[in-house]
């Protein structure tokens, strides 16, 4: 049986969200990119596939900065959240598309970075989450396939 979501434990973000552990990833990744394409011979889509992700972790570093200052106000407005979200994402796809185009068809690596970035933010964040939430589940006398 598992843990209703009512009843989980609350897991705050900035338990599950590990900005250096994510670092290491992406720089894992960058390196693997940038092996991949050497043997391609093209050495900088994999330069520019790391730029990506580090754009990706940018942006996610920001969200929480932003996160941070709006939650801190006594009443704070989901329209501030969402101006901000929409401002920070508008200037990052135009960074990204602007240096996709100047260094294409390399260029369009950056663009390729930031998305395989999104699934690699989520799995590192919400493993953890769903691993708390868990080990909750069976430190309550709750085991799964029992009835």
């Amino acid at each position: 049986m598992t843990t209703p979501a009512q009843d989980a434990p609350l897991v705050l973000p900035e338990v599950a969200f590990r900005p250096l552990r994510l670092f290491a990833i992406c720089l894992a990744l960058t390196a693997v990119a940038v092996a991949a394409t050497v043997a391609l011979d093209r050495p900088m889509l994999g330069v520019f596939i790391g730029g990506g992700l580090g754009l990706g972790l940018i942006n996610a570093l920001l969200v929480r900065r932003s996160v941070d200052s709006i939650t801190a106000d006594a009443h704070p407005l989901k329209s501030k959240m969402a101006l901000n979200s929409a401002t920070r994402l508008l200037v990052l796809t135009v960074i990204a598309l602007v240096i996709g185009y100047l260094f294409r068809p390399d260029g369009l690596g950056l663009l390729f970075g930031l998305a395989l970035f999104q699934p690699l933010l989520v799995a590192t964040t919400a493993l953890p989450v769903w691993k708390k939430i868990r080990a909750a589940g069976k430190t309550d006398g709750h085991t799964e396939g029992t009835a």
